[in-house]
């Protein structure tokens, strides 16, 4: 998937794996998707971001385009929700 889209993806260890990752690698993506998660659940929320409604690729990109857009701006305190 790396070589035609440029996305890697990350499963958490398991317990009983023989290689795992270093603890503070594992917190640091606990972190991480906490993060995202928390976002993620705004844009739902406060957003409607799962209410888009289009009738191509196009439009669906540019919905979520100006979500992300006030999103950004309401985050930067450049303007007011």
């Amino acid at each position: 998937m790396y070589e035609a889209y440029q996305i890697a993806f990350w499963t958490p260890s398991r317990k009983n794996q023989k290689h795992r990752p270093s603890e503070s690698w594992e917190t640091w993506l606990k972190l991480k998707r906490k993060v995202i998660e928390t976002v993620f659940s705004v844009l739902v929320d406060q957003y409607r971001m799962t209410d888009i409604r289009a009738n191509s690729i196009a439009g669906f990109e540019v919905a979520l385009d100006g979500i992300l857009l006030v999103y950004s701006l309401v985050t930067l305190g450049l303007v007011e929700r």
